[in-house]
C-alpha cells in the first residue's frame, strides 16, 4: 500500500481522506493542528491521527518520516513550509494552491527533488484539472488561436443578494479576487487585476457574469507561450455577484493585505456555507484543424451527492477527486517521477479512468 500523509482535515482534507481510504490503496496517516477536525472522520478505521501544536518545518518533517508523499490541504499560508518539509523528509509533495508565488517557491524547490519524488501544486478543481482539460483541447489542433477557461463553484439555491455561499476556503476566495492574474494577450504573457474583464455567458438557459481572479491557469501560460494568442481564466458567478464584492474589495479597500482578515471575518459572519452546489466548467479553444478556423467547447456541470451515506459538496468531490486522481497517476508511473510536476503534463484519459476520475467523466452529473 502507499504510505499517504494528509495535512488538514476540514472540508476538503476530509474528502481527501475518505476517497484514499475507500480505495482500499493507501495507508494513510492524518496532520492536524485542531483535533476537534478529526471527528469528522472517526468513522473510518486504519487510520492514524497526528496533532502537532506548532506548524514548523521540524514538526512536519518527523511527521512525514518514512512515509511516501505528502497531501496538503490546510490553509495555502502553509504550504511552503510543508514543502520545504517534504523536501528534507524525501516525501513526494502535492497540494490544491491557487497562489501563484506559493507555487513559484515551490517549483524552486522542485529542483533539489531525489530520484523519485515530484512536487506538484495546483492539483485542485482550478488550478487542477481545468488546466488537464484545456492542454487536451490544445493538442486536438494544428494550429491554436484562443483559450478560453471559466470555472464557478456556485449554490445550486441562491437566496441572498450576493448570490454566493461560501463552499470552500474563505482564505482562498479572498487571495484569487485580489492578486494579479496571469493571462497571454496578443501573444505575450501579461498580468491582468483581479475582478476586471467582467463579461456575461449564458449556460443552459441561465444567465452568468464572469471576471478575472487569480492563480486559475497554474502554469499554463508558461506552457503556451508562444503557441496561442490569447488565454485568459475567469470565475464564473450568478449576476449581481461582482458588483457587491466590486465594492467591498475596491470601494471599502478590504482586498488591501492589512484589512483582507476583515474581509475574511465579515464573509464568515453573514455568508451561510453550503453543501447544495453545483460545479460549473467551461473551457473553449479555437484554432485551426485541415486549414479550416474550428472552435470546441467542454462543459460539465457536477452537483453535490451522497457518497457512503453522507452529502458532499460538488466543490468537495471536484477537489478531492482531482488531488487523489494525479496522486494515483503518479504511483502508477504515469507522470514524471522527479522533480516539478505541471498539471498540463497529466494525461486527461488516464485521469479519467483512474478509480478517482469518474466526477468528470460525463458533459453533466444530475442529482
Amino acid at each position: 500500500m502507499h504510505k499517504m500523509v494528509i495535512i488538514g482535515a476540514g472540508r476538503i482534507g476530509s474528502a481527501i481522506i475518505r476517497l484514499l481510504h475507500r480505495s482500499g490503496r493507501y495507508q494513510l496517516k492524518v496532520v492536524e493542528q485542531n483535533p476537534k477536525l478529526f471527528e469528522s472522520i472517526a468513522d473510518l478505521g486504519a487510520i492514524e491521527k497526528l496533532t502537532i501544536e506548532r506548524s514548523d518545518v521540524a514538526h512536519f518533517v518527523e511527521a512525514m518520516k518514512g512515509w511516501h508523499a505528502v497531501v496538503s490541504a490546510g490553509p495555502f499560508s502553509l504550504n511552503r513550509t510543508i514543502a520545504e518539509a517534504a523536501l528534507a523528509a524525501g516525501v513526494s509533495y502535492f497540494d490544491l494552491t491557487e497562489d501563484v508565488e506559493t507555487t513559484a517557491h515551490i517549483r524552486k524547490l522542485a529542483t533539489h527533488a531525489k530520484n523519485g519524488q515530484i512536487f506538484m501544486p495546483q492539483c485542485g478543481l482550478a488550478p487542477g484539472f481545468i488546466g488537464i482539460l484545456a492542454a487536451n483541447m490544445v493538442s486536438r489542433f494544428d494550429r491554436l488561436d484562443a483559450i478560453r477557461m471559466r470555472v464557478g463553484a456556485l449554490p445550486k439555491y441562491p437566496t441572498n443578494q450576493i448570490r454566493y455561499n461560501l463552499t470552500w476556503s474563505t482564505d482562498g476566495l479572498i487571495n484569487e479576487y485580489c492578486n494579479p492574474c496571469d493571462a497571454i494577450v496578443s501573444g505575450q504573457i501579461v498580468q491582468v487585476q483581479a475582478l476586471e474583464g467582467l463579461e456575461h455567458i449564458s449556460i443552459d438557459g441561465v444567465e452568468y457574469e464572469a471576471f478575472n481572479t487569480s492563480g486559475g491557469l497554474g502554469t499554463l501560460c508558461e506552457s503556451l507561450r508562444g503557441k496561442v494568442r490569447a488565454l485568459d481564466y475567469k470565475t464564473v458567478r450568478y449576476k449581481g455577484h461582482h458588483y457587491l464584492m466590486n465594492f467591498l474589495i475596491r470601494e471599502l479597500q478590504l482586498g488591501d493585505v492589512p484589512r483582507r482578515e476583515l474581509l475574511k471575518q465579515l464573509l464568515e459572519a453573514v455568508v451561510p456555507i453550503t453543501r447544495q452546489d453545483v460545479v460549473l466548467i467551461f473551457v473553449s479553444a479555437s484554432g485551426w484543424r485541415d486549414g479550416v478556423l474550428e472552435e470546441i467547447t467542454e462543459v460539465r456541470k457536477i452537483y453535490h451527492q451522497e457518497i457512503g451515506g453522507r452529502v458532499w459538496s460538488s466543490i468537495q468531490i471536484t477537489t478531492a477527486s482531482s488531488v487523489c486522481a494525479v496522486v494515483d497517476l503518479f504511483f502508477e508511473g504515469k507522470l514524471p517521477q522527479q522533480g516539478f510536476v505541471r498539471q498540463e503534463e497529466v494525461d486527461l484519459q488516464a485521469f479519467l479512468v483512474s478509480p478517482f476520475g469518474r466526477p468528470f467523466l460525463e458533459e453533466r452529473i444530475s442529482q
